[in-house]
């Protein structure tokens, strides 16, 4: 059986997100397919959609980035067809996902937001995550929202300090 190129897409987008065991960002998938030279942005936007739309992937988006989750559904459909996978794309994606594994999860685990209070304040929810795991959370309030972006996008960078000094000093 002939299988098309945007199906081959689909599963292995489906199998990505169940190898890694976690969200990964629709640039983190684009960046993939573009590196290794499978096709081109607009079809991986296109696939990504498809996938959403037949409730095979589940998108969540965040401060203007967009997280991507298999859902059970695609997990059933990957188990049905990964077959239909070729070796060749299947050792890319492997050799992909183990060579950036770490970065990619870190990249990912990382989430923070920000909304606007009541009181006027604004309150930036910072999480870190491992795999679908929440390791810990904060919500900081600060006064602008200037403010609150500029949290967000320290947060990335900080998170991992940040927890060392909190878990030093709650355990001392």
């Amino acid at each position: 059986m002939v299988v098309d190129s945007f199906t081959i897409y689909k599963l292995m987008i489906l199998y990505m997100l169940n190898k890694l065991d976690c969200q990964l960002t629709n640039t983190q998938l684009s960046q993939f397919f573009i590196q290794k030279e499978y096709t081109d942005y607009f079809n991986i936007q296109q696939t990504l959609s498809e996938l959403c739309a037949s409730g095979f992937v589940e998108k969540v988006t965040i401060r203007n980035t967009s997280y991507y989750s298999i859902t059970p559904e695609g997990y059933e459909s990957l188990t049905f067809f990964k077959n239909q996978i070729p070796k060749g794309a299947l050792d890319d994606v492997n050799a992909f996902i183990e060579e950036n594994n770490f970065a990619l999860k870190n990249e990912v685990g990382t989430l923070s937001d920000y909304y606007k209070h009541t009181n006027g304040d604004y309150i930036v929810h910072c999480q870190v995550m491992e795999g679908k795991s929440l390791l810990y959370e904060i919500n900081i309030s600060v006064p602008s929202e200037e403010e609150a972006k500029k949290v967000c996008d320290n947060w990335q960078v900080n998170s991992e300090e940040m927890y060392g000094y909190i878990i030093k000093k709650l355990l001392q």
